[in-house]
């Protein structure tokens, strides 16, 4: 079997797996990937770039190198290859997960229980819940599953079109490390550099096709693009701002504005200025926008892949004809 069918059949399986399932209660192999970049943390922290990229370097590289040799050794038998690619798509896919927690959210909220919505709030994000309200709270989901979108569903996809099993599990790896060490603290502002780079890197072309797809997909497609062409580069993120803009254009509702992380303030621009003002309902609406995007993303990945395969061989037939 071609390698580009392996990936149809293994990530469809593997995102019809992450709808049904969800990630494992234990045992998640991210999570074990995390446990194992804490340790290395531990032995190589200094308050120095250079020893975060050893940091980076070592966990990503390993992750990649192990999927790689995985992919190989299974190369010679269509069954265990597609197996092995549908694992490892379930594995990285957080889409479920994150519906899951920002409905959660939701309910709470319109139950008109803060105390409950804050304490799911750090699930989502690490924004500081007590600093918000209901309105505040409910922002922070919309724009989490709108980021998220692009970082747990779309660029693992895009990454798994262009590279198979080491695509996934690369940009997974890349992407947790981020999560990890990549913010604007004390202790990680020069040893998180490089892996938030790095994954400033490999996740802009994930988050440009969410944003395309946010305007496909969305209630409003005129006023997705317009948010995007306008408001995207006022975002601090390069890749955060399109995703974001693009989901507030598309549900008609302004994003941004007044945030705190771990008792950081941040006044970032207001996304969509010519929406309203978010409210609870607009979190479901989020939520289906997102599995709408991630199921035209795996479309879109697996029609590149295939696209790409089909035009490798007709060029290798015309260079042998000649």
């Amino acid at each position: 079997m071609r390698a580009d069918r392996v990936l149809a059949y293994g990530a469809t399986a593997g995102l019809l797996g992450d709808l049904l399932l969800g990630d494992p209660r234990r045992g998640h192999p991210v999570a074990a990937f995390g446990r194992a970049a804490g340790s290395v943390e531990r032995l190589l922290w200094r308050d120095h770039r250079g020893w975060g990229a050893l940091h980076t370097t070592v966990c990503a590289g390993g992750a990649l190198g192990a999927a790689a040799l995985a992919s190989r050794a299974l190369r010679h038998s269509p069954a265990a290859s597609v197996a092995l690619t549908a694992a490892t798509t379930w594995a990285v896919l957080g889409g479920t997960s994150l519906g899951r927690e920002a409905r959660a959210v939701g309910s709470a909220l319109e139950a008109g229980d803060l105390d409950v919505a804050r304490e799911r709030l750090p699930h989502l994000c690490g924004r500081d819940p007590q600093a918000l309200d209901g309105p505040g709270i409910a922002r922070a989901v919309v724009e989490s599953v709108a980021e998220n979108t692009s970082d747990a569903v779309v660029g693992a996809l895009v990454w798994g079109a262009v590279g198979g099993v080491p695509g996934l599990v690369g940009f997974r790896a890349v992407n947790t490390l981020d999560a990890m060490v990549g913010h604007k603290s004390a202790k990680y502002r020069r040893y998180g550099w490089a892996s938030a780079r790095l994954d400033d890197v490999a996740g802009w072309p994930g988050a440009r096709l969410t944003a395309a797809l946010g305007v496909v997909a969305g209630g409003d497609p005129r006023g997705a693009l317009r948010a995007w062409r306008a408001d995207a580069s006022k975002h601090p993120s390069p890749n955060a701002g399109p995703v974001e803009a693009s989901f507030a254009g598309a549900l008609g509702v302004r994003l941004g504005g007044t945030l705190s992380y771990g008792g950081r303030v941040e006044h970032r621009p207001v996304l969509n200025t010519e929406g309203r003002t978010i409210e609870v309902g607009d979190i479901e609406r989020a939520v289906r926008l997102s599995r709408r995007v991630g199921a035209l993303a795996l479309g879109a990945s697996v029609a590149g892949r295939l696209g790409a395969a089909a035009l490798r061989r007709r060029t290798r037939r015309r260079g042998g004809a000649s």
